[in-house]
């Protein structure tokens, strides 16, 4: 039960670290937790686990922040301030594989004894960068439109519908194109062959779809909670 109290731990810390970002800073606050939050699923959706019998990959948590942070900036400020949401997380993750691409063409000095771990780590981000940016941007933007679509049909009542449904139809498509082009590969391109046997991959699909659903039903009080929070914090 170890893994299973610590994602409920990690998911806790979570939810209570965008809140503080955005109590101190505002929307601010929450273009960096959106950052930060790309940055950090990226490293962690490396790391497979195994949770409730059920083998998955990590970042689903910190990951489905993301949608939360883009529902509050749409609740709170209006479309527009949650489309600049989508393109700073896409510019962080762009900017971030670029850079340690460069770091790790650097010839290490004989000295260095961390420069394995970040080639194990950081060789592989491109793959999933450019996985994540594909589906962090198509799923970002179908979130967008059908939370706005919902507050407009209901005319701005049942917060919880549009938070959850939202999220959820917007992290189905997600997840299918995030767990192909990151663990089954794009046809040989680029030499990118398939990490995992079906049944693993399938596992990994149905247990982090699973997990961002547990996600995104919990994070409801806390846009609920952000949005009495909007005339506290700066603007």
């Amino acid at each position: 039960m170890v893994n299973e109290l610590l994602w409920v731990l990690l998911m806790v810390v979570t939810f209570l670290g965008i809140l503080l970002a955005y109590r101190l800073f505002g929307r601010i606050g929450l273009y960096v937790w959106i950052a930060i939050s790309i940055i950090i699923a990226n490293i962690q959706v490396m790391k497979t686990i195994e949770i409730f019998g059920l083998v998955t990959a990590e970042g689903n948590i910190i990951y489905g922040t993301i949608f939360l942070a883009m529902d509050i900036l749409g609740e709170n400020y209006g479309k527009k301030a949650a489309y600049k949401g989508v393109l700073i997380g896409f510019f962080t993750l762009i900017a971030v594989t670029i850079l340690m691409q460069l770091t790790l063409l650097f010839v290490p000095h004989e000295s260095d004894t961390l420069s394995p771990a970040l080639e194990s780590i950081f060789s592989f981000l491109p793959r999933i960068a450019l996985a994540s940016i594909t589906a962090y941007f198509l799923s970002q933007t179908l979130n967008i439109i059908i939370f706005h679509y919902i507050k407009k049909l209901t005319k701005g009542k049942m917060l919880w519908l549009r938070n959850n449904a939202s999220t959820m139809i917007s992290q189905f498509f997600d997840n299918i194109i995030f767990t192909y082009m990151a663990f089954v590969g794009l046809f040989g391109l680029f030499g990118w062959q398939q990490i995992f046997e079906w049944p693993i991959i399938f596992q990994i699909f149905i247990t982090s779809l699973i997990m961002k659903y547990i996600v995104a039903v919990v994070d409801t009080p806390f846009i609920y909670w952000a949005r009495k929070l909007k005339k506290e914090v700066p603007d």
